[in-house]
């Protein structure tokens, strides 16, 4: 072999076991590290037993039933009532009756005299009713009473209302008391009205065929709408 060849040899094989030396070395370091990293087994602990505590009731001697004995109520016995003797009452004595036997004649029964018969009398005839008076009238077309001025001062001021009058009447038709039975609430209609109805005149009240002298109610109407 060439001494070129041997040179090229010799660092081939020095490397090579070198190699070897490094790998051994590392598995050594890697078994020293595993046993020093692994924990040492803990030494087992011995286990306590259990205990189990029972609890004990204490024993209660019942005692036995006592029987109560219950005095016997006295038996009450009622008392014996003698029966009194009842006193038979004396016999009465003998009463002694005379009989006097006398013939008497039997008298006809004695017959009341009747009533006289009563005449029937004649019936009151009761007086025909009185007729109704008729009261006076005051609307009689024939009659011509003119209806009440309405004050200018009153339509001015807006015054509207009904009055009311009693008038008196006599026999003849005359109004004898004309007077305010209601008032509209104006008192310038109401004496407008009033001196208005004392110039009318009116048919007189009749009883029957007489006429009589009576009052009567006048309403007179105010109203703006007229």
């Amino acid at each position: 072999m060439l001494p070129g060849a041997l040179l090229w040899y010799e660092p081939w094989r020095i490397s090579r076991t070198g190699l070897i030396l490094v790998v051994a070395a590392h598995l050594a370091l890697l078994w020293a590290l595993t046993r020093i990293s692994a924990p040492s087994a803990l030494p087992l602990l011995p286990v306590a037993p259990v205990l189990s505590v029972d609890l004990l009731m204490p024993s209660v001697s019942v005692a036995p039933p006592q029987k109560i004995e219950v005095p016997d109520e006295p038996v009450v016995r009622p008392p014996v009532v003698r029966p009194t003797p009842v006193r038979q009452p004396a016999p009465p004595a003998p009463v002694l009756t005379t009989s006097a036997t006398t013939a008497m004649e039997a008298a006809p029964p004695i017959e009341p005299p009747s009533p006289a018969a009563e005449e029937p009398q004649p019936a009151e005839t009761a007086p025909p009713p009185a007729a109704a008076p008729q009261p006076p009238r005051f609307d009689a077309a024939y009659l011509d009473n003119p209806r009440p001025v309405y004050p200018t001062l009153s339509r001015r001021m807006g015054e509207q209302g009904t009055v009311q009058l009693r008038v008196q009447v006599d026999a003849n038709g005359q109004p004898l008391d004309v007077k305010l039975h209601s008032s509209s609430g104006s008192p310038r209609l109401d004496n407008t009205a009033i001196e208005a109805v004392r110039r009318w005149r009116f048919v007189p009240a009749r009883l029957g065929n007489k006429p009589v002298a009576a009052s009567v109610i006048v309403p007179i109407v105010f109203s703006l709408k007229d």
